[in-house]
């Protein structure tokens, strides 16, 4: 059994561009061969015939012809003749003998051809004709004396001769011919080579199943994903973004339009200090949507060619994000609540045990009448559940850590603005409460005494919480609220102050810091209703 050859697509295309090239050069040669041939054929016609005319008019030969001298005509033919490029030159006499013939032929003998009729009716003439030399092309003219013709001028050339000649000329052009190929078969090789490279050495097949490959990866993968080049077009989309970004032009059109047609003004892809950065998980507008994105060059041969931009719905993230915290944060909670417990029931059994009943009993009704009333107060002037359900924990937390919260009698919530979710108020007013419990434990010289003032009885809701605590950094003051900004330890922080900007700024509100006195800072936070 025979064994198929299979070749690599570089090599065909190498081959096809060679066959491709002999294929015009053959043609090309053809066309050259029979436009040379018509036109050496036109021309030595036309300079057969005018040599014919210039000769009939000779007034020596013309005298000759008549008194039919063919010495004299020999000579004077033959002295013309070696100046000539002709094959031959005939003359005859009014009935189309011959009286001279280069090729010293029989003389007085008829000229053949059959191609004289018309020369002796008094009109020149250009045939081909089989001749006593062979087959030529001819030139005559009718020498005529007083109106009459007396003879006739035959110059021929032969087309073995003419052939000959047509070689000659066509040499250099077959020459020519030899190079471009040998340049074509140079240019093919390293062409294709080329192409090799370009391919990564892959064949068109694997390529297509490479590319297809990649289009359901990229159609697998939750997260928007957009590459882009240099000039912001959109090379690939998913679906995932295409969904996010409400993008219906199919992939055809995509690359003709830019980015910026679909994702308004944002630092975060269009200013040009980010260009030769990569940035991870960054927190920023795409339209009205809040977005988690990180952008990553693409970088081939120590160029980059353009970026990758991944996003994802901030509010997915802050879901999961939110329901992790709130656990965590019951369960804080709950240890602080049952640590408190702990050490209210150590107390009480003490007490019992030294049978001071009557202490016990006072210990009880303080201790159950404080936290009765902190109950109160947070139940009563807060109306949502969940965040009287974080202030119970954070006052608990306080109680623990040696902190005391102290909330300002005027103190009211009871719904919050459509722009802001109850999970994203937690936040802000958790991620501020710790950064104050954190402060003032950091300062041994301050009151650890935290204020806070909740209210929505305005046309805004007001929130401020101060302490007496370590303050803000002179250094970092300014870029306070930007991600990864903290004058805490570990990677863990810096996130929440830029959580509680962004929040604050999606409900339209805003917040501002000022020093306290004698220490630590006040943050105020203003939501319109």
């Amino acid at each position: 059994m025979r064994r198929k050859i299979h070749l690599s697509f570089t090599t065909k295309l190498f081959l096809s561009l060679l066959l491709f090239s002999l294929t015009v050069l053959a043609l090309l040669q053809s066309y050259i061969w029979n436009t040379t041939e018509s036109n050496l054929y036109r021309s030595l016609g036309e300079k057969a015939q005018i040599q014919a005319k210039e000769l009939s008019v000779l007034p020596n030969l013309i005298q000759y012809v008549e008194d039919k001298d063919i010495n004299k005509i020999a000579i004077l033919i033959k002295e013309i003749f070696e100046q000539s490029d002709a094959s031959y030159i005939v003359i005859g006499d009014e009935n189309a003998n011959r009286l001279f013939h280069t090729s010293g032929r029989s003389l007085f003998s008829p000229m053949i051809g059959n191609d004289n009729q018309e020369v002796l009716n008094g009109n020149s003439s250009i045939t081909i004709s089989e001749g006593s030399l062979g087959l030529a092309l001819r030139g005559k003219a009718p020498i005529i004396e007083h109106d009459k013709v007396v003879g006739i001028v035959s110059v021929g050339y032969l087309i073995d001769d003419i052939y000959a000649l047509r070689i000659k000329q066509f040499i250099p052009f077959i020459v020519f011919c030899s190079l471009l190929f040998l340049a074509l078969f140079i240019f093919s090789y390293f062409f294709s080579k080329a192409i090799k490279n370009q391919m990564l050495n892959l064949e068109p097949k694997a390529i297509a199943l490479l590319a297809k490959s990649q289009k359901s990866i990229m159609e697998s993968i939750f997260e928007g994903v957009i590459a882009i080049d240099l000039n912001y077009k959109i090379i690939n989309i998913n679906q995932s973004a295409r969904t996010m970004l409400d993008i219906k032009i199919n992939d055809d059109q995509l690359h003709k339009h830019d980015l910026s047609e679909f994702i308004t003004s944002s630092d975060f892809i269009y200013k040009k200090e980010n260009q030769t950065e990569d940035i991870h998980d960054h927190i920023c507008y795409f339209n009205n949507m809040i977005v988690i994105a990180s952008r990553v060059r693409v970088v081939i041969d120590d160029k980059i060619q353009g970026w990758v931009i991944t996003f994802r719905n901030f509010d997915d993230i802050n879901v999961l994000s939110m329901q992790l915290t709130q656990v965590t944060k019951y369960v804080d909670n709950l240890r602080t609540l049952r640590h408190e417990h702990l050490n209210w029931l150590a107390t009480l059994s003490g007490l019992i045990y030294m049978k001071r009943y009557d202490e016990a009993q006072s210990f009880i009704a303080l201790h159950s009448a404080d936290n009765q009333t902190n109950l109160d107060f947070i139940t009563k002037h807060f109306n949502m559940p969940a965040i009287c359900g974080l202030l119970i924990g954070k006052y608990s937390k306080a109680h623990e850590i040696g902190l005391n919260l102290v909330f300002d009698p005027a103190c009211q919530l009871n719904v919050l603005p459509s722009l802001i979710t109850e999970t994203e108020f937690m936040s802000i007013l958790g991620n501020l409460l710790d950064n104050a419990f954190n402060a003032s434990l950091k300062n041994e010289h301050g009151d650890k005494t935290i204020y806070l003032y909740l209210s929505d009885a305005t046309n805004e809701i007001v929130l401020e919480i101060s302490d007496q605590g370590c303050g803000i950094d002179q250094g970092i003051r300014s870029s306070i609220f930007e991600p990864g900004v903290t004058s805490q330890e570990g990677k863990e922080h810096g996130i929440g102050l830029h959580l509680v900007s962004t929040y604050i700024k999606k409900a339209n509100g805003y917040i501002t810091f000022e020093d306290n006195t004698p220490y630590g800072t006040i943050f105020s936070v203003f939501i319109p209703k």
